[in-house]
């Protein structure tokens, strides 16, 4: 995945920054320093004016002097260390104190990107999915069959509700291990509180943690965000989230049908998905509306785009929140989906 211009440009505003903090600091460090150890700054101008000689001497070739050069700076920087050491600051007081010792802040390590900047794409790919907090409790390793019954028979399929989230399960997981070589988009609809956002979020947590872009919205505040962007009511946030909707390589689109649907909304779905097919950038849909529904509400242009580019998977069973509840589970800080 390759980061859009202004999320590159994001992350080295933030090395920047580090940069200039790390240069202020060590000045705040010389000031502090000099005030407790007069004789040190003396040191200091000797070990510059020796350092320029040096310099000078090897332009000029001359390596006899060059090498009784480089023992006297060594004598000095010694001294110095000594001097740091003896007035309780540390021998490494007055040298930079980077974030990452491996790039010193830069971000790279000659022309590779450093495992810091990496770790930070992450970092940003999360705060800007809207779901950052969430995926700690909602992903693959959390997900649990128990409370998909073999008893459960879903009317319009005639397969069981852990049959139903058997199949479901193996596609989402097919969808992040080929999703950096195939295009691909779902649609989870069917019963409420059966995990179609659970699923969701598993998929949006994998890809982050691989540096994919994910950004997640109810329908409710996709459209929101739509009105905002189209009616020139933008604000920083919302034009900040209508950047991404188009470009981010998964858009997970949540509880579709909860918003009031009109000509606005239904047009603007339209656009969306139709963007994304043509961009070739997946989308997931999330709704408990019935496939008939989608076509009457969203126009049938819409759900000939949805049938014809979406993988669709019908998930049923009982409301697992109401299970947890009547177990005594702990609701909804259950991490089970």
């Amino acid at each position: 995945m390759s980061l859009s211009n202004s999320q590159y440009d994001q992350i080295m505003r933030a090395y920047e920054q580090r940069q200039l903090d790390n240069e202020y600091r060590l000045r705040e460090r010389y000031k502090e320093a000099y005030s407790l150890i007069p004789s040190l700054e003396e040191l200091d101008h000797s070990i510059s004016s020796l350092s320029v000689r040096q310099a000078r001497r090897l332009l000029d070739g001359d390596d006899e002097a060059l090498r009784s050069l480089k023992d006297e700076l060594h004598s000095l920087i010694h001294d110095k260390r000594l001097l740091l050491k003896k007035h309780g600051l540390g021998e490494d007081y007055l040298e930079p104190h980077y974030t990452c010792r491996d790039c010193q802040d830069t971000g790279y390590i000659g022309d590779e990107k450093c495992h810091c900047f990496k770790k930070a794409v992450i970092e940003l790919l999360y705060e800007q999915s809207n779901l950052q907090e969430v995926l700690e409790e909602e992903n693959f390793s959390a997900f649990s069959m128990d409370y998909y019954s073999r008893s459960h028979i879903d009317p319009l399929t005639g397969r069981t509700a852990l049959e139903s989230i058997q199949t479901a399960l193996k596609v989402c997981r097919r969808f992040v291990d080929t999703f950096a070589e195939e295009f691909q988009n779902l649609l989870l609809y069917g019963d409420t509180g059966v995990g179609k956002t659970f699923l969701s979020h598993c998929i949006a947590k994998e890809l982050i943690d691989t540096s994919f872009s994910v950004v997640y919205f109810t329908a409710a505040r996709l459209f929101d965000v739509f009105a905002a962007n189209t009616f020139g009511r933008k604000e920083e946030q919302d034009s900040h989230a209508h950047e991404h909707i188009y470009d981010c390589d998964l858009l997970i689109i949540d509880d579709l049908g909860t918003e009031l649907p009109n000509s606005f909304t239904i047009s603007q779905l339209f656009i969306c998905l139709n963007e994304r097919i043509l961009r070739q950038k997946p989308t997931i849909i999330s709704t408990n509306l019935a496939l008939e529904d989608i076509q009457s509400i969203y126009s049938e242009r819409t759900f000939s785009r949805i049938s014809s580019h979406y993988t669709i998977l019908r998930m049923t069973g009982d409301d697992i929140r109401i299970q947890k509840k009547l177990l005594n589970l702990g609701g909804t800080n259950d991490a089970t989906p």
